[in-house]
């Protein structure tokens, strides 16, 4: 059985041979760049703010709209909430992050519970959402059914820190299992390179930043 996650299933739909050597053999290490600092900060810029008050340094004050808009919706939050699953039988349990057998792991920036309700933010520092991706969500908003069962609906929403838009979608519990079941088949693809061992390189647009040097398509800027 494959552990996975929404970032780890994007890069082997990105390149399997990335996928291979970040994820498998393990013999690179991909250190990230100035635009990944930057969201990291960012996001901890965010959560400090959620959870203690600390007020957001000036170079970030531009979050400023979207973290007082969120911390006013009602309800218990947790800021980088992690979330885990296993899988059992044709179903799904709760686990801890780093349990034997975890099946799926993910982390909601932020997740509000109110009642029978909850709310589940993830922040993006791209400067459009021409890339957005709600399929995310929906992988979050499904561990949550599964860990909060009292929950039934769920709004969620990527939020776009810079320009301050909302890409939202609405969950329901009774939908969770589609939800948790959006990447089958790029698992059954990764599972399947786990069985024959075969990991084929594709070449794209961010070869120019790929840690993988080894690699025939790399031309690292």
């Amino acid at each position: 059985m494959v552990t996975w996650s929404y970032s780890a299933i994007s890069t082997f739909k990105q390149c399997p041979k990335k996928y291979y050597h970040l994820k498998v053999a393990r013999d690179v290490v991909d250190a990230g760049s100035a635009a990944t600092q930057y969201g990291q900060d960012v996001h901890k810029a965010a959560e400090e703010n959620v959870k203690n008050g600390t007020p957001i340094p000036p170079q970030y004050s531009f979050i400023n709209p979207v973290i007082e808009s969120l911390k006013a919706i009602p309800g218990d939050k947790y800021c980088e909430k992690k979330l885990a699953l296993k899988r059992v039988g044709f179903g799904y349990e709760p686990c801890g992050f780093f349990d034997n057998g975890v099946w799926w792991r993910g982390v909601a920036d932020l997740l509000i519970i109110d009642g029978g309700k909850g709310f589940s933010v993830d922040y993006k520092t791209g400067k459009n959402t021409r890339y957005a991706d709600t399929k995310q969500l929906d992988l979050i908003a499904g561990a949550i059914f599964v860990h909060y069962p009292e929950v039934k609906k769920i709004k969620s929403a990527l939020a776009y820190v810079v320009s301050g838009e909302l890409i939202r979608k609405d969950h329901n519990a009774d939908d969770r299992n589609l939800y948790l079941s959006v990447f089958d088949p790029e698992l059954e693809r990764l599972e399947g390179a786990m069985a024959s061992g075969v990991w084929n390189p594709c070449s794209g647009p961010l070869c120019g930043w790929c840690p993988v040097t080894q690699c025939e398509h790399n031309r690292r800027k």
